[in-house]
């Protein structure tokens, strides 16, 4: 038999059955195994083997066979010209019914007034459960009726259970009886007598804390019952005087508790502000005397010292307190500077009680008012101004960092008159 028999017999095979697909180039014709195809000693060299057609697959021709799955090609690089005549068409349309391209607004840098806009915002949403429980009142007393005495009696009534105070719901009343009696009187009217009256009383006691700068480091000493915001109060302050250049020092002086100097180790990551602390359960005086000292050796302009929230009615409690500003006096006999008491006005007429006897004990120089969004009882200041008459430095009407603001005496009374 001829060497060219097998060569011949091949290529009459391959007429029959087709033309197959050469191997991939991974997987050498040379590696089929015996017994699959042809034999392996009778395989062609690689480098003889006719070139497959690139990207070609047939099949062997079975009828109603279905079509091979093809894979979609991927997206193409750039932009079809179909797309950007189609965006170009709309441009067009646009422009042809005026209406101009869409320019990326860039926000303007916060003015004061818009700061001041924003300020006022918050305030008077704050102050809404106190202003609408007044004004609901208010206009309910005065629908229809002409201004009598049995009039003004209700109208006392309203403004003595808003917590305005006795003193102040008699001004304001006995200024209608002076103004308005045996006339209609609305609602409105009722309303800027109520402001013009609270804002007489406020403007005396609307004075900002001074930061003195004789006094390095000026001490600040925050105290007030559990609850009322203290240590969230001091972040708040921190923040603020950072934010003028001064350099801020805390002290965790609430050792009895420790999620409360955990806290102000927070507040103190971010203001930038050391803090000074203990492990819970050590001496709060101890703390205090330390704080000023290091205070002092580092320069620092201003320190704030929280204490532990304690009851009024505690004597010694009070007594402790009392121990800590001695202590403190020890080290700067001028300090503490400023000792600010924060109130929770939900309280109502117990921060009454709070001013009193945290004023005998430990000398109350200006006083915070926290919470005045999460009561309808925000006219409790009020009546503490015309009784203590202690300056009001900060308010605060929700838990954000710009929530403490300087108090301003005829902004209150507007927000709280409902005539914002």
């Amino acid at each position: 038999m001829s060497d060219k028999k097998p060569g011949f017999f091949k290529r009459l095979w391959g007429d029959i059955v087709g033309e197959q697909p050469a191997p991939p180039p991974e997987a050498p014709v040379n590696d089929v195994p015996p017994g699959e195809g042809a034999p392996a000693e009778n395989v062609p060299p690689i480098e003889d083997a006719p070139p497959a057609p690139e990207k070609v697959e047939t099949t062997s021709p079975t009828p109603d066979a279905e079509p091979d799955e093809v894979t979609s090609p991927g997206p193409p690089e750039t932009t079809p010209d179909y797309v950007e005549e189609v965006e170009e068409q709309a441009t067009a349309a646009r422009l042809a019914q005026g209406v101009p391209e869409a320019v990326p607004v860039v926000p303007a840098p916060e003015t004061a007034e818009g700061r001041r806009q924003n300020w006022l915002s918050r305030l008077s949403s704050g102050l809404r459960r106190s202003s609408d429980q007044l004004t609901t009142s208010i206009t309910s007393v005065f629908t229809k009726r002409r201004l009598d005495d049995a009039t003004l009696e209700e109208l006392e009534d309203v403004l003595i259970q808003a917590d305005l105070g006795l003193e102040t719901a008699m001004a304001i009343t006995e200024t209608l009886r002076r103004d308005r009696f045996d006339r209609d009187v609305s609602g409105e009217d009722v309303r800027a007598v109520l402001a013009s009256e609270v804002e007489k009383v406020l403007s005396p006691v609307a004075r900002p804390l001074a930061v003195e700068g004789e006094h390095k480091p000026f001490v600040i000493l925050m105290i007030g019952v559990n609850g009322s915001g203290k240590t969230t109060t001091i972040g708040k302050l921190a923040q603020k005087l950072s934010a003028e250049g001064k350099s801020v020092m805390l002290a965790a002086g609430d050792t009895f508790r420790a999620a409360a100097i955990e806290q102000l180790q927070v507040w103190g990551q971010r203001t930038g502000a050391p803090v000074v602390t203990r492990p819970a359960g050590a001496d709060a005086s101890g703390l205090a005397y330390d704080a000023v000292t290091e205070a002092k050796a580092a320069g620092t302009d201003v320190l704030i010292i929280d204490t532990a929230g304690r009851l009024q009615n505690r004597d010694e409690l009070m007594n402790e307190l009392e121990k800590v500003i001695r202590v403190i006096k020890k080290v700067d006999p001028t300090a503490p500077h400023a000792t600010l008491l924060t109130l929770d006005a939900t309280t109502g007429q117990n921060a009454m009680r709070q001013v009193e006897i945290f004023g005998q004990r430990a000398g109350v120089t200006g006083l915070v008012m926290t919470k005045l969004d999460g009561t309808a009882r925000g006219g409790i200041l009020v009546a503490i101004a015309r009784k203590f008459g202690l300056p009001v430095h900060f308010i605060g009407v929700g838990e954000g960092v710009d929530d403490l603001e300087p108090f301003a005496a005829a902004d209150f009374a507007r927000a709280i008159a409902g005539r914002e």
